[in-house]
C-alpha cells in the first residue's frame, strides 16, 4: 500500500529548482540585456546549441520542480528528484559534451567581457547552476526517502497499541463476582461483643 505524505516535504526544494530551471532556460536570451552573455551579446538569439544546452535541461528542471511540489508519495518525490539531478548534471557536463558534435571554441562560444564577468557567466550559465540543482535534488530525495520510515513507525505503533483489546464486559463482571466471593465477611464490633457476652454466660452456666 502506498503511503501518502505531506505536500510540504519537497515544497522548498521544488520551488527553488523551478526558479533555477527557468533561469537556466532563459538566461541566454535575456542575459545580453545586462551584458551577461556567451558568444553573442544579442538578445533572444536562438540556436540549436542553446536548445540542447540551456532550454531542454532548464525545462526538465522546471518539470522536476513542479513534480516535487505536487509529490504526495515517496516514489513520486524520488522520481522528481532524479529528474532534477539529470537536468542539473547536464548543465554541468553539457558544455564539455558539446565538443563531440562541434569543434573549435565549442557551441556555447566564449564568455564575454572581463575575467570576473566571464567567471560569473560560466558559473551562472552552467557549472554553478547545475551543481546547485543537483544539491537541492539530492536533499529532496533524502527527505522523501526518510519520511516513509517515520510513517511506518507510526503505522506499526498504532496497531501495537490496539493489539491488546480490553476484556469483555462479561469477563470483567465474572472477575468482580469471584473477588466478592473470595472476600471473607468480618464480624462487626457489636456482633463480636455480643458473642463474647454470650460465651461468658455459657461458661458460668456450665460452671454451676
Amino acid at each position: 500500500m502506498r503511503k501518502r505524505m505531506t505536500r510540504s516535504t519537497g515544497a522548498v526544494s521544488g520551488l527553488l529548482i523551478i526558479l533555477l530551471g527557468a533561469w537556466g532556460a532563459l538566461i541566454p536570451f535575456v542575459g545580453p540585456y545586462f551584458d551577461y552573455s556567451f558568444g553573442s551579446n544579442t538578445t533572444w538569439h536562438y540556436t540549436a546549441d542553446r536548445l540542447w544546452l540551456d532550454i531542454l535541461p532548464g525545462a526538465l528542471a522546471v518539470l522536476a520542480g513542479v513534480m516535487l511540489l505536487l509529490a504526495a508519495t515517496r516514489a513520486a518525490g524520488i522520481l522528481a528528484g532524479w529528474l532534477a539531478i539529470v537536468a542539473g548534471g547536464w548543465f554541468v557536463v553539457g558544455p564539455s559534451v558539446s565538443l563531440t558534435w562541434q569543434s573549435g571554441a565549442g557551441p556555447i562560444g566564449r564568455p564575454l567581457y572581463g575575467s570576473t564577468r566571464q567567471m560569473l557567466e560560466l558559473v551562472g550559465y552552467f557549472y554553478g547552476l547545475g551543481a546547485l540543482i543537483v544539491a537541492l535534488a539530492a536533499f529532496a530525495i533524502g527527505r522523501f526517502a526518510s519520511r516513509p520510515a517515520l510513517a511506518d513507525e507510526a503505522a506499526t505503533a498504532g496497531p501495537a497499541r490496539q493489539a491488546a483489546p480490553a476484556p469483555p464486559a462479561t469477563a470483567r463482571a465474572a472477575g468482580a463476582e469471584d473477588g466478592r466471593h473470595r472476600r471473607l465477611p468480618l464480624p462487626r464490633w457489636g456482633e463480636r461483643a455480643e458473642a463474647g457476652r454470650a460465651g461468658s454466660r455459657v461458661g458460668r452456666t456450665s460452671g454451676r
